[in-house]
């Protein structure tokens, strides 16, 4: 051999000791394979409780009850000695079939049993075999030309048999209830009780605790973790994705609409036809309305129950869920009820997510001085739309989505009964090849893992705090804080540090009762939530969604009584010694308003002079505990808030909506865009940047990539 092929065939040698990466222990890899499978286990949790709220749409009540277990209980707890035990799947398909079902099962013409089931807090357990769960539900109900609204609290049991989620028992806590035309009250029209917690402001932010004991044999290679990895972290960004969809919607953002969709994109609206590609979309868009909300408009869109699936490949995905539609003009005095459920698929092009599909399907459109009872509206005519497919053609309100999988306990298909014809079974557009498998190493996987376990880390916070500020508890609201965290006291300001945002909510609200005359519930459904590259702290975007209740109905102006409030949370968090905790609690509120239950949020007139807001109860900048940040300081951003020196605008005027992230697809900015909180320009200290979790440089780059 020559001499220049023996050192050729070293240089060779040394290359490959350069270049190849050391076998990870096993154990590693066991230790791995657990945390993928806990994290998995968790949205499974998720799924069920969701999966009850799409079954139960439709009336397959036989397919609620089996998810549950075969010794599942469900209890209707009536507070007053109205408790109501069913025991086994079937069973409790009855009760509710009884309830809710019009004692039928399936869709028939006229049925309204829509169940929006939002606001989860999951807790798996150490031994990752059970979970416990909290959940808000607002359910309409109707038929036979009468219409009724209840809500209430779920706490759901959750048991893993075999390597299949279920629910072991569920406990449903109404809160409230009335028919449509006199609106709701408290239940049992009373005071309302608190109902427990299993979890603590210590705890809520650690969804999965720590493991027990060393890991099992896996079996599981470093390669099939990375593809279920990657699969975590594109569920995230399809949901991201479909919630800023929505946001975009409600405010008639038609081109940020438009950028969202890949070029060969295609809509279905049921009833109304097929619109392709982005030429076709700003058709279908332009048939809805012009772009932008004009005063008194009204085009809000909350998202319930959506359940994401990914495909093996990584580059296609679907998202099914429930749209209520809160439609209307002021102006005009006009004012409609639209809910709908959407069945979309989703590419991934080049690494970015975009809509490849949009298929949306009402149930039913409805005035809102009539109620859905009463009442049903036609669907606008199309305009340069196709025909929809034949298999997708069905009688107004009685078309249903397939579902994106057999039912997750059972296995089996779910089919339609009643009138209920199943569409959009078939993709539209053609097939999307699937992408290379993911080569990361052990570190790179543990990062990436980290980025979901962080979006469910803040998803149980936001909830947290929901269910506590809702009880008035606020030592414990104050203490979902980060130590050096902050939080905005509505039209006053920002008090920092637990114990100031503590005694700022105590004076708001007294004492936590044990009792309570009524309830503003403060449901932050639809997140956007972007995670640091490093998984350690977060930027949160949700809507305030907020039903209210009283022990009467309520006349105009009343704090409590039947009506809706709706607004937008922009929230920041960190991992402070493992548990995720606000660092920035921050709202707009309000967007729009009711009136009252009776003249609803049609019926709102500019004010005569300009208003600050209920001082009565509300925290004041000239109070005795002025806050650290008052809102007069904010400067363009109070515009917001009533009670400032800016542009104090109230509905039926348009508030301004802003954004934390440029376009995900497109990086449109928008028209009002902060890359910092809201105080923040006026006291630098309070960015997050503490620990070096997230510089501001890291944040911009987050923003620009929901």
């Amino acid at each position: 051999m020559s001499l220049r092929s023996i050192i050729g065939a070293a240089m060779a040698l040394i290359l490959a000791a350069c270049t190849t990466l050391p076998a990870t222990p096993s154990h590693e890899i066991d230790e791995l394979a657990r945390d993928v499978s806990r994290a998995e286990d968790l949205r499974a949790v998720k799924t069920l409780q969701r999966m009850w709220a799409q079954y139960a749409q439709y009336g397959l009540w036989d397919d609620v009850g089996a998810l549950f277990a075969s010794d599942g209980r469900f209890t209707f707890d009536g507070q007053i000695g109205e408790a109501k035990i069913s025991q086994g799947p079937e069973a409790i398909a009855a009760f509710l079939r009884q309830r809710y079902g019009n004692a039928h099962e399936g869709l028939v013409d006229g049925d309204v049993h829509t169940m929006m089931i939002e606001a989860p807090l999951i807790q798996l357990s150490p031994d990752g075999r059970s979970a416990k769960g909290r959940w808000y539900a607002l359910i309409f109900t109707g038929g036979g030309g009468k219409a009724a609204i209840e809500g209430g609290i779920f706490l759901s049991d959750y048991v893993r048999v075999g390597d299949t989620w279920k629910i072991a028992a569920a406990r449903y806590q109404p809160m409230y209830q009335g028919s449509y035309e006199k609106g709701w009250t408290n239940w049992g029209g009373g005071k309302l009780p608190v109902v427990p917690y299993f979890f603590t402001p210590d705890n809520a932010g650690v969804p999965i605790p720590a493991a027990e004991g060393p890991a099992p044999a896996s079996g599981a290679s470093l390669a099939d973790l990375a593809a279920r990895i990657q699969a975590l972290n594109a569920e995230d960004q399809v949901r991201n994705l479909q919630a800023a969809y929505g946001y975009y919607a409600d405010r008639k953002m038609w081109s940020d609409v438009t950028d969202l969709f890949a070029d060969d994109g295609v809509v279905e609206e049921g009833g109304r036809g097929v619109w392709k590609g982005k030429t076709g979309i700003r058709r279908w868009l332009a048939s809805i309305g012009p772009e932008g909300l004009a005063h008194g408009e009204v085009n809000d869109r909350p998202q319930f129950d959506v359940t994401v699936e990914i495909a093996p490949g990584g580059n296609e995905a679907w998202a099914r869920g429930i749209e209520l539609g809160m439609l209307g003009e002021a102006d005009e005095e006009r004012a409609s009820w639209e809910v709908a459920t959407f069945r979309n698929r989703f590419v991934r092009e080049a690494g970015v997510w975009k809509i490849k599909e949009m298929r949306r399907f009402p149930l039913f459109k409805s005035d809102y001085y009539l109620g859905w009872g009463k009442s049903r509206l036609p669907m606008a005519p199309a305009e340069g739309a196709e025909a929809i497919p034949a298999a997708d053609e069905a009688p107004a309100g009685l078309a249903l989505p397939a579902f994106l999988g057999p039912h997750p306990v059972t296995e089996r298909d779910v089919t339609p009964e009643g009138m209920a014809q199943r569409v959009a079974a078939a993709p539209l557009a053609g097939a999307i090849a699937a992408g290379p498998a993911p080569a990361i190493d052990l570190a790179e996987a543990r990062r990436r893992l980290s980025l979901s376990t962080a979006y469910d880390g803040v998803e149980n916070v936001s909830s947290a705090y929901t269910f506590y500020l809702d009880d008035y508890r606020s030592h414990e609201f104050g203490s979902l804080l980060a130590r050096d965290g902050f939080k905005m006291s509505a039209f006053a300001g920002y008090y920092i540090g637990r114990d100031r945002v503590t005694e700022a909510g105590r004076r708001v609200w007294g004492e936590a009762p044990t009792l309570r005359e009524g309830v503003h519930f403060h449901w932050r459904p639809q997140p956007v939530i972007m995670v640091a590259p490093d998984g350690r702290s977060a930027n949160l975007r949700v809507r305030l969604f907020q039903p209210r209740t009283g022990m009467d109905v309520g006349e105009p102006g009343a704090w409590y009584g039947a009506n809706f409030m709706t607004g937008m949370y922009h929230d920041q968090f960190v991992l402070e010694d493992g548990v995720w905790r606000f660092w920035n609690l921050s709202l707009d509120e309000p967007y729009v308003s009711t009136v009252s239950w009776k003249l609803g949020w049609a019926k709102a007139k500019d004010p005569v002079e300009k208003r600050t807001g209920s001082t009565s109860v509300l925290v004041s900048s000239n109070s005795d505990f002025p806050p650290d940040v008052p809102v007069t300081a904010l400067g363009k951003r109070q515009e917001h808030f009533r009670g400032g020196t800016g542009k104090p605008l109230q509905w039926p005027s348009i508030l301004p909506m802003w954004f934390e992230y440029t376009n995900p697809v497109s990086g449109r900015l928008p028209e009002h865009y902060q890359q910092d909180c809201p105080p923040c320009t006026v006291r630098p200290d309070l960015r997050l940047d503490h620990h070096g979790y997230m510089q501001p440089p890291d944040l911009k780059d987050i923003n620009r990539r929901p």
